[in-house]
């Protein structure tokens, strides 16, 4: 099998070494616009290169790609990896164009179109999930999410990344990567309250905080902070009711389950090793990323079906829209 990988940042580089650890006997070409990331990638991952996907596929038979551009480029390098025939994982759009064209296309050519959301496969959303499952009452949560923006890629200024820009702004990809998994723990959405506001000096031109209370159908019932200004990358959430308080920082060391009958904290070890990139805060782990590169693999086979879909982005992405008020 070969694959391309579109786009040579930071992302698609991971995308590169997680492919070849995943299988290192599949044929990576990086494509990517940018000469100096050709070059990085070539001397970094001993990959071959092009400038681009027409270029990739027509010197070798490529199979599947992976999108790791900016996401207001997503939709259309999809419908060209998929009029080359190939099946396409793409990393979040945070925008929902072409969706429906690409939809369509992809069922025509009998193509797998395959959409990022790492957090479902954390092990321990897995484990928060389980325990809401087989809790009887109803839960409360408290979560927040935060990163001072231009520390998101300090190599880089942030207005010059694609979470410093309105439309695929950083609170925007927040709410994006973490809805989905708080949906399909805590159940669909039946109400949503939200305040904004802008309390940097950021030159930017969004909010940059959100108050956020999610009502689900399900009669589970939390309150979301989202914001680009904490000077420390955080994810703090807490899950509590009459038999349950659980408690979770975001990093794979960090689940925390009260034992209220013994009246102390017992910590829940869900990893026997960790790897992570020193680059990323300590939220951010490989083994997720690895995980949907294996689900990937396992919908083109036909020996899985994708724990997310372009579909549920669409609903996912409507919820963002109305909070952020377009």
């Amino acid at each position: 099998m070969n694959a391309v990988i579109v786009g040579l940042g930071s992302m698609g580089r991971r995308r590169v070494r997680l492919l070849q650890k995943y299988d290192a006997s599949i044929v990576i070409i990086g494509v990517d616009t940018q000469k100096e990331r050709r070059t990085q990638a070539e001397k970094e991952l001993q990959i071959r290169t092009a400038e681009s996907i027409e270029d990739a596929c027509n010197n070798e038979n490529i199979d599947i790609a992976f999108i790791s551009t900016s996401p207001l480029s997503h939709a259309s390098i999809i419908k060209e990896c998929l009029n080359q025939n190939l099946h396409v994982f793409t990393e979040l759009n945070l925008v929902f164009d072409g969706y429906d064209e690409n939809l369509k296309r992809a069922a025509e050519k009998e193509k797998v179109l395959f959409l990022s959301s790492t957090f479902l496969y954390r092990k321990e959303i897995l484990y928060i999930k389980e325990a809401v499952k087989k809790y009887k009452g109803r839960l409360s949560y408290i979560y927040h999410a935060g990163q001072y923006l231009p520390d998101w890629h300090p190599w880089e200024n942030y207005k010059n990344f694609f979470v410093g820009k309105k439309e695929t702004n950083g609170c925007r990809e927040f709410m994006a990567i973490e809805f989905p998994w708080m949906i399909d723990v805590f159940g669909k959405i039946k109400g949503v309250y939200a305040s904004n506001s802008k309390n940097s000096t950021l030159d930017i031109d969004f909010s940059d905080s959100y108050q956020i209370i999610f009502e689900h159908e399900t009669g589970h019932r939390g309150m979301i902070s989202i914001d680009v200004v904490s000077r420390k990358a955080v994810r703090n959430f807490e899950l509590f009711g009459e038999e349950i308080y659980l408690t979770w920082d975001g990093t794979p060391d960090g689940l925390v389950r009260y034992d209220y009958k013994q009246r102390e904290n017992e910590q829940i070890r869900l990893y026997k090793t960790i790897e992570k990139r020193p680059e990323y805060s300590a939220s951010i782990i490989e083994d997720a990323y690895l995980s949907e590169i294996s689900n990937f693999m396992d919908v083109i086979n036909g020996r899985a079906e994708a724990k997310y879909s372009f579909e549920k982005d669409k609903e996912i992405l409507a919820i963002i829209d109305k909070i952020e008020g377009r």
